[in-house]
């Protein structure tokens, strides 16, 4: 009888959401589905793109095996080429690779090693059957000789850093002090950080009630957070499925890294020099999908706010989400909330005339700050990337700076760590307006990189909570 994974079973920190389903299915058949997610992958598909095709039962385990599998796939691809260099077709390949990710001794295997090989050269049978001998070979070599390949593997710049070349050189370029920490960082698990919902709660209240539950959490406070006693943003010590935590459908809750929380603070709290916003401010998120920083500035404020996303279906996932949170008119009935879509460096298109006291540009980027959370981004951008999106980075605040009135700011993010996304594209913003137009507030934290060295404080006697990697500049109309 082939062995069972339960999903259940599996901890957090091995498989995110994996223990909130309720059933089990053969690793050879998961390892399968996890071969063809990472197959599209390599050939350009975003995972969550992959995974929406996943049977449901089977997804969750699929998204952990693939998470796995991506962080350790450069190194496995060079483990691969040293035991065969010869390429195998594809659907070979795919399988070999994501059974030497498992195998692989950058972390805890998900599984033991016989386990593994037995598992995937039953799932080479059900997929290219004569391939199945090769597979087992070529793993069972690996395991004889393990500790000379890794080794071997490390000595290349693909197995050493876990990233395309490229992406490593432009890491080391743009932060050459940091570089090694920040590649490194990039193929932790990530935390698992809540935004406690202002209306509906404290999030000391919150912490609370998880550690009724026997989830302990901490509260972070600190640089763009608040302090102890104003901070809606809280750590959990491990991750959980959102549907166990209490008041999540109900709307007292959402999930969002504590780096991505201080937008709104920035947006609408007072700085040296400058008021906060006024109530009914009239507000622009200009790229608002998938919502939570909508959400998050509708909860911090009664606000008159247009959202708009250039795609329709991402929009939809705003609605649904300010729907959970119970955000829109009549719950809260000291908001107006209008859902455009419509694309942001076309105006013509959707605005109506009316300045905007406060923008919101959450801007296209390469997601290059928050790897640790989507290990495909690092297989799927390309170093042409860079440059388009940040052309239409640039277009955004060409497009968006004349809807501001005079006395107005505008919150210009990234979650990137390329200087071309972040402090170089709002410096070369700024060299384009006339003189004394604009003012780059010193409140803005600028890069943010994503390793404890922060400033965030979690509970008494714990270390520096880690972030996502993000890019802030607010900069006001004069």
């Amino acid at each position: 009888m082939l062995p069972h994974v339960s999903l259940a079973a599996l901890s957090p920190a091995q498989a995110p959401a994996v223990h909130a389903a309720q059933v089990s299915a053969p690793l050879s058949h998961l390892l399968g589905l996890t071969a063809d997610a990472v197959e599209a992958v390599r050939g350009g598909r975003s995972l969550n793109d992959v995974l929406t095709r996943v049977p449901a039962a089977d997804r969750p385990a699929v998204q952990a095996l693939s998470f796995h599998s991506l962080r350790w796939l450069g190194s496995a691809t060079e483990a691969r080429n040293l035991l065969a260099p010869k390429p195998p077709p594809p659907k070979v390949d795919a399988v070999l690779t994501v059974a030497l990710a498992m195998l692989w001794s950058g972390e805890p295997p998900p599984y033991p090693d016989h386990t593994l090989v037995d598992q995937a050269v039953s799932a080479m049978r059900q997929r290219v059957p004569a391939a199945a001998g090769f597979v087992n070979a070529v793993l069972r070599r690996f395991l004889r000789e393990r500790e000379t390949l890794v080794q071997a593997v490390r000595r290349t710049p693909l197995g050493a850093w876990y990233h395309p070349p490229w992406w490593v050189e432009r890491i080391r370029h743009d932060w050459p002090q940091q570089w090694q920490s920040l590649l490194e960082a990039a193929n932790v698990r990530p935390p698992m950080s809540l935004r406690v919902n202002a209306r509906r709660g404290t999030g000391a209240a919150y912490v609370q009630r998880l550690a009724a539950e026997g989830r302990p959490a901490s509260l972070l406070c600190g640089p763009g957070l608040g302090d102890a006693s104003s901070s809606h943003c809280l750590l959990l010590a491990e991750p959980v499925a959102v549907q166990r935590l209490p008041g999540f459908a109900e709307g007292e809750v959402s999930v969002q890294d504590a780096a991505a929380q201080r937008a709104a603070l920035l947006l609408l709290a007072a700085h040296p020099g400058v008021a906060a916003l006024p109530a009914n401010a009239r507000v622009l998120d200009a790229c608002a999908a998938p919502g939570g920083k909508t959400a998050q500035l509708l909860e911090l404020a009664d606000l008159d706010l247009l959202a708009l996303d250039s795609d329709p279906q991402r929009l939809a996932r705003v609605q649904e989400t300010l729907n959970r949170l119970q955000l829109l008119p009549p719950r809260t009935p000291g908001n107006r909330v209008e859902l455009k879509a419509a694309d942001a460096r076309q105006p013509r298109q959707w605005w109506d005339g009316r300045p905007f006291d406060a923008i919101l540009l959450d801007a296209p980027c390469t997601a290059s700050g928050i790897v640790r959370r989507h290990p495909d981004i690092r297989w799927l951008r390309r170093p042409g990337d860079i440059g388009a999106l940040a052309s239409i980075q640039a277009g955004l605040l060409d497009a968006l700076w004349p809807l501001l009135k005079p006395g107005g700011r505008l919150l210009y993010v990234t979650c990137s760590l390329f200087h071309a996304e972040g402090q170089g594209q709002i410096d070369a913003f700024l060299q384009r307006l006339p003189a004394g137009t604009a003012r780059h507030d010193p409140a803005s934290p600028g890069h943010l990189l994503p390793n404890p060295d922060n400033g965030l404080l979690g509970a008494p006697g714990q270390p520096p909570a880690p972030q996502d990697g993000f890019f802030y500049a607010l900069i006001h109309k004069t």
